[in-house]
């Protein structure tokens, strides 16, 4: 959207500089209009660096997120299955016979 704009403002620019080369100006010398003419042009450049650098900044960043999903996702399930594991792990609240561990295990089988 940043780049749209910065395009549309250097077509008006180009318009604006036409239109002073033509008509000129009662007010300023042409030599200031041509001096605030490359003024514009090099906060258009200045912007349309900056524009480019953010761009390749945000695109570091959404890869960075990207990334981190990925692992956030990764991790999330690995935390499910444990759990999962922990939860049927534990004891019934039945003390610890051997009959309750041999229905543990088959439990977990």
């Amino acid at each position: 959207e940043l780049e749209n704009q910065l395009t549309a403002k250097s077509k008006t620019l180009d318009e604006l500089k036409q239109s002073l080369a033509s008509n000129g100006s009662a007010e300023q010398t042409p030599e200031a209009q041509s001096l605030r003419t490359a003024e514009l042009w090099e906060m258009k450049d200045s912007i349309a660096n900056q524009v480019t650098q953010l761009k390749a900044s945000m695109q570091s960043i959404l890869e960075q997120w990207r990334a981190y999903d990925e692992i956030y996702a990764e991790v999330s399930l690995m935390t499910t299955r444990y759990l999962y594991c922990i939860d049927q792990c534990k004891p019934s609240g039945e003390e610890a016979s051997l009959e309750a561990l041999k229905k543990q295990v088959k439990t977990l089988q």
